[in-house]
C-alpha cells in the first residue's frame, strides 16, 4: 500500500470483484485497511470517480465504469402461468429464486425467432415497478443442456411428463426419439427438446430413477432433482476395503486419555471426542487443558486417490429424513474412522490451553492413536452434567464429564465477551419409519451439552486456522462476510413496523444484532425479528481469502472437526500434517495450487446438499399432510411477495403459499419496505409476522408444495392506491420463485451422523 492510501490497481480489483455490490466498507475490509489507510481509500475512490474510471451506484456502492454488474448468463427453464419465461442464472445454487424475463421477451425474442425454454441467454438484471428482479435479453446463446426431473404419466389419452419442481407449472410430452419406455408413475430425467411456439414442450427421456409410489420417494426425488451423486465406483470401494486399522507406529499414544464422544441419539458414526482436565502449570492457576480429537481421515484418503477424487466430487455427506448419502464409503465412515468406544482409532487432536477467564492461551496439534472411553448422547451427557448420570456415563463422570463442564463454564464466559451472533432459528426433525411414512415432526431439543460441544469444536477450528497461518501454508477458510448495505437498508426499513430501529451510521457488529434480538425477547414479534435479522445476514462460504467470520465474531476460522463428512476439513487436516511435520501424507504442492477452485466447488456442493435436504423435508411433510386437505391450522406469515404470502404452520413448521388471488375481494400489491401485501381499495394488510388461521387446500408430495387459504380478514389499514407506481396485483402471477420460510442460516453445521442408507439426521449440527 502507498503511504497516502491503497494502491489504485488493488482498489480497482476489489471493485471488480464486488460486481457493483461493494461500498467503501466492503472494499476496505477486503483490502484489510485500517486507520489512516481507510482515509486514503476515500481519496483514491474520489480520484477514480472524478476521472470516470469508476461510478457510484444508487445504493452507494461502486462499479467499474466500463463494467456491467447486472449482466448475467442464464438458462431459460420454464414459463409461469402468464406465459412469461423463467430463467436460472448459471452457477447459481440449487433452490435459488428463478428470475422472470421482462414481459414480451419470450414472445418475440431477438436475432430471429422466439426465445424458448431450454436456451441460454445473456441478460441484464433490472428491477420492475414492484422491486422484483427481471431479466432483459441482450443476446441469445443457443440451446442449453438443461435437464428436468418429471413423473411419467400414462393414465390418459396420451403420455405426459409432469415436472416435480413446484416452480414448474407446465407439463411436457415425451419426444418421439426418447430411448426409454418408462411405466406410469416412474420418475424420469429428461432433456428439454427444442421449445415449440405453441402447445406443450417436449422432453427426451434419458434416465429412469425410480417410481413415485416407492417408499422414500421423497428423498429419491430430491437427490435426483439436485443432481446429488450417490454410490461409489469400484476403485473407491476397492481402496476402502483394502484399508487396515492404524497402529501406534509413528503416532503419539493417546490411549490413556479418557476421551468421550457426545452425539445425537441416532448417530452411527462418531468423528470427534473431547476431554478436559485442570492445567497443572502453576503459571495458569485455575486454567484448563481441553483435548478435541478428530478422526484421522487423511490417513486413509490420500491425495488424488480414487477415494479422494470421489470425496471431492460429493463435497460433503447429505442428510435426509430417511437416509444419509455419505461422502465416504461405509468401511471408513462407519468403521475405521468412527471413534467407537473401546477400539483403537487414528486421530488428529488439538490440545488447547485456556486460562481461568476462558481465553485460549496456547494450543498444539498431535497425530495419535486414541481409545474412546464412552459413547454418550446429548441427553445422557446433559443428565450427567446436572448430577444425574446414567449407567452409560457412570465410569467417566469424575474423570471426564465434571472437568469438561467446569472448563466449559470458563470458556462460555469468553464466548459471551466475544458476543457471537445469537439468532434463534429452530430446526425441524422429521422421523420416518422403515416404510417411508412420517411418524413425527418435532423441533430439535437443544441442551447445554450441545452448546458445550459446539464451542469446543469452534475453538479447535480456530486453532487449525491459526496454525496454518503461522506456518504460512495455504488453506481453505470458512468465511462469513458482514451483511451488505442493501440488506441492512431493508432491515432498517422494516424494524419501525414493530417499534424498533437500526441506525445505518453505527458500526456493523454481531453485538448490535444481539441487542435487537434481546429487545424482542418474549414479545409478540420475537420470531419475526429473529427472521428479519437472519435474512439480513450473508451466507458463509469456503474461500482461500480470509474475510473473517462475522457470525462467530472471529478473525480467522477453518473447518477441522468433521472430515468424515466435509471435504473442507480433510484439506485442513492435510495442511496441519505438513505444517506440524506429522507425516508424509499431508498437503501436496498440487493440492495447494488447487485450493481456490476446491473452495468454490465445495461451496456449491454444500448449497446443493442443503437444497436437497430442505426439499426432501418439504416433500415428506406434504405427504404427511396430504390426508388433511381441508383442515384448518394456525400459522404465521413468514414472507410476502407479489404473488402471495408464505405461511409457516405452527404444528409442523411447514411452509405453504397463500396465493394473492385467495386473499379477499381487493387488489393487493406488495409493499417491499413494509414486508406487506396491501389492499388498494380497503388498505387491508397481510404482513410479515402476522398470525393467521389457514385452510389447507392442496398438498403435493411430489413437489413438496402446500397451497393455503388465509381465513382471517386482513389487518385494517389505509388505502394506498397501488404499489410503487405500478399496477396492483390480484391473482395472475405464478410463483416463479422458491419462497417462504426463514431463509437459510448464515452458516451450516454438520448434521448428526448416520450410517449410509439408515436414518441418521440426529440433532443440531456441530461447528459453524
Amino acid at each position: 500500500m502507498a503511504g497516502d492510501g491503497p494502491d489504485r490497481d488493488a482498489v480497482l480489483r476489489a471493485i471488480r470483484r464486488g460486481e457493483g455490490n461493494f461500498g467503501k466498507r466492503e472494499i476496505a475490509r477486503l483490502l484489510k485497511l485500517k486507520g489512516d489507510e481507510r482515509i486514503g481509500l476515500k481519496r483514491v475512490l474520489s480520484a477514480l470517480e472524478s476521472e470516470g474510471v469508476i461510478q457510484r451506484t444508487a445504493r452507494r456502492t461502486y462499479a467499474v465504469a466500463d463494467a456491467s454488474p447486472g449482466v448475467r448468463l442464464v438458462e431459460i427453464v420454464d414459463r409461469d402461468t402468464d406465459g412469461e419465461l423463467l430463467a436460472r442464472p448459471e452457477k447459481s445454487d440449487p433452490g435459488d429464486p428463478l428470475i422472470r424475463m421482462a414481459p414480451g421477451q419470450g414472445a418475440s425474442g431477438r436475432a430471429g425467432g422466439a426465445l424458448g425454454v431450454g436456451e441460454r441467454a445473456l441478460v441484464k438484471i433490472e428491477r420492475d415497478q414492484d422491486g422484483e428482479p427481471v431479466a432483459r435479453l441482450i443476446k441469445r446463446l443457443g440451446q442449453s443442456a438443461h435437464r428436468i426431473l418429471c413423473v411419467y404419466r400414462a393414465d390418459g389419452s396420451r403420455p405426459r411428463l409432469v415436472p416435480v419442481d413446484r416452480r414448474s407449472k407446465n407439463e411436457l410430452i415425451p419426444s418421439k426419439d426418447s430411448p426409454l419406455s418408462p411405466k406410469n408413475g416412474d420418475l424420469v430425467i429428461c432433456e428439454l427438446a427444442k421449445d415449440r411456439q405453441h402447445g406443450l414442450k417436449s422432453g427426451r427421456i434419458i434416465e429412469v430413477v425410480g417410481n413415485e409410489n416407492e417408499a422414500r420417494a421423497s428423498s429419491v426425488i430430491s437427490l435426483a432433482a439436485h443432481g446429488v451423486p450417490e454410490g461409489f465406483n469400484d476403485n473407491e470401494i476397492e481402496q476402502a476395503e483394502k484399508a487396515k486399522p492404524a497402529t501406534v507406529r509413528n503416532r503419539e499414544d493417546l490411549r490413556h486419555l479418557p476421551l468421550v464422544t457426545i452425539d445425537p441419539e441416532d448417530a452411527r458414526d462418531f468423528d470427534d471426542a473431547v476431554l478436559a482436565e485442570p492445567d497443572e502449570d502453576p503459571k495458569n492457576k485455575n486454567g484448563w487443558v481441553v483435548w478435541v480429537a478428530i478422526a484421522d481421515v487423511a490417513h486413509y484418503v490420500t491425495p488424488n486417490s480414487p477415494l479422494d477424487r470421489g470425496a471431492l466430487k460429493r463435497g460433503n455427506s447429505v442428510y435426509m429424513p430417511d437416509r444419509v448419502v455419505p461422502m465416504l464409503p461405509e468401511r471408513l465412515s462407519n468403521d475405521l474412522c468412527s471413534l467407537r468406544p473401546d477400539e483403537d482409532r487414528a486421530c488428529m487432536a488439538a490440545r488447547m490451553v485456556f486460562n481461568a477467564s476462558g481465553d485460549k492461551i496456547g494450543h498444539t496439534f498431535h497425530r495419535g492413536l486414541m481409545r474412546s472411553s464412552a459413547r454418550l448422547t446429548y441427553a445422557q451427557a446433559q443428565a450427567a452434567f446436572e448430577g444425574n448420570p446414567g449407567p452409560e456415563a457412570a465410569d467417566v463422570v469424575t474423570s471426564t464429564l465434571q472437568p469438561l463442564w467446569k472448563a466449559y463454564q470458563a470458556v462460555k464466559t469468553a464466548r459471551q465477551r466475544r458476543s457471537p451472533l445469537e439468532i434463534d432459528s429452530p430446526e425441524r426433525k422429521v422421523r420416518v419409519d422403515e416404510q417411508g411414512n412420517v411418524v413425527s415432526i418435532t423441533r430439535y431439543e437443544r441442551f447445554a451439552a450441545h452448546m458445550l460441544i459446539e464451542e469446543f469444536m469452534i475453538q479447535a477450528n480456530v486453532c487449525a486456522a491459526e496454525t496454518l497461518e503461522q506456518k504460512r501454508l495455504p488453506l481453505i477458510y470458512r468465511v462469513h462476510d458482514e451483511p451488505s448495505r442493501e440488506k441492512l437498508t431493508a432491515l432498517a426499513d422494516y424494524l419501525p413496523q414493530v417499534g424498533m430501529k437500526w441506525s445505518m451510521s453505527g458500526p456493523v457488529k454481531p453485538e448490535r444484532f444481539n441487542q435487537l434480538l434481546s429487545q424482542a425477547r418474549n414479545r409478540d414479534y420475537e420470531e419475526v425479528v429473529n427472521e428479519v435479522v437472519l435474512r439480513s445476514q450473508s451466507q458463509a462460504i469456503y474461500s482461500t481469502e480470509n474475510l473473517g467470520h462475522f457470525g462467530l465474531n472471529l478473525q480467522r476460522y477453518a473447518h477441522f472437526t468433521s472430515p468424515i463428512r466435509r471435504y473442507a476439513d480433510l484439506t485442513v487436516h492435510r495442511g496441519l500434517i505438513k505444517a506440524c511435520k506429522l507425516g508424509d501424507d499431508g498437503q501436496t504442492n498440487e493440492e495447494a495450487s488447487k485450493l481456490s477452485g476446491i473452495a468454490e466447488d465445495i461451496t456449491h456442493t454444500e448449497r446443493r446438499a442443503m437444497a436437497a435436504e430442505r426439499d426432501s423435508v418439504d416433500r415428506y411433510i406434504a405427504s404427511f399432510l396430504s390426508d388433511r386437505v381441508g383442515s384448518e391450522f394456525q400459522g404465521r406469515i413468514t414472507g410476502v411477495t407479489r404473488f402471495g404470502a408464505f405461511v409457516r404452520l405452527a404444528e409442523t413448521g411447514a411452509d405453504g403459499l397463500a396465493p394473492v388471488s385467495s386473499l379477499g375481494d381487493d387488489y393487493f400489491h406488495h409493499d417491499e419496505k413494509a414486508h406487506a401485501l396491501i389492499g388498494r381499495r380497503t388498505g387491508g394488510r397481510f404482513e410479515l409476522g402476522q398470525n393467521v388461521t389457514v385452510r389447507l387446500k392442496e398438498a403435493a408430495p411430489i413437489t413438496g408444495g402446500l397451497i393455503l387459504e388465509i381465513l382471517d380478514k386482513p389487518k385494517r389499514g389505509r388505502p394506498s392506491g397501488g404499489g410503487r407506481g405500478g399496477p396492483p396485483h390480484r391473482g395472475g402471477g405464478a410463483p416463479g420463485r422458491s419462497g417462504g420460510g426463514a431463509g437459510r442460516k448464515f452458516d451450516r453445521k454438520p448434521r448428526g451422523k448416520g450410517k449410509g442408507g439408515k436414518p441418521g439426521r440426529g440433532g443440531p449440527r456441530k461447528g459453524k
